[in-house]
């Protein structure tokens, strides 16, 4: 029970890693942009251009796949199909209409309101807790998943039509052995 329980928590330690691992390379070209920014003198201008938009609209539909993945992934998931459903709905009201929207906007020739200074980084936060939520979700249901493929595949061996027919039986994969007459 230990040495499961010890597995499942360097599971999700791995996970959290790889999801922010994820942001961070989402997010570095942006930081260097904001760096040349600031070596310039003006990082202000950063909170004024659509950078931030369309890193949350990156960020946005990555989670948007990692919701699919789940619903795709698990077909048992009953009343939870439409939680996850929410959260698709979620992400495209809050962040990704929002993000392109504001994306638009900046790039036409129109002054840019102040607010956008404090809207986008707002829209990129809730990107980024929207995708690690994303994850979270998309790897719990991978690894439920699995874990009844594993039971059904302990309760009930492989079996394919040669079993059927009488014939030996070979894992899916285990291709007979060259015999010393057979040619190329």
């Amino acid at each position: 029970m230990t040495e499961n329980r010890h597995r499942q928590e360097q599971h999700s330690l791995s996970m959290m890693y790889g999801t922010y691992a994820d942001i961070l390379f989402v997010l570095f070209p942006f930081l260097i942009i904001a760096m040349q920014r600031l070596w310039d003198g003006n990082l202000y201008s950063t909170l004024m251009q659509p950078d931030l938009s369309i890193a949350a609209a990156i960020l946005a539909g990555l989670a948007m796949g990692k919701f699919v993945l789940g619903l795709v992934t698990n077909q048992d998931l009953g009343r939870y199909k439409e939680r996850i459903v929410f959260f698709i709905a979620l992400t495209l009201f809050l962040v990704l209409g929002p993000a392109i929207i504001l994306l638009l906007s900046m790039t036409s020739d129109a002054e840019i309101p102040r607010f956008v200074a404090f809207v986008q980084p707002v829209l990129l936060i809730i990107a980024i807790s929207l995708y690690t939520t994303a994850v979270s979700i998309a790897n719990i249901l991978t690894r439920t998943s699995g874990d009844r493929q594993v039971e059904r595949d302990l309760v009930q061996p492989y079996q394919d039509s040669t079993t059927q027919r009488g014939r030996e039986d070979r894992p899916p994969l285990d291709l007979p052995r060259r015999k010393d007459h057979d040619a190329f």
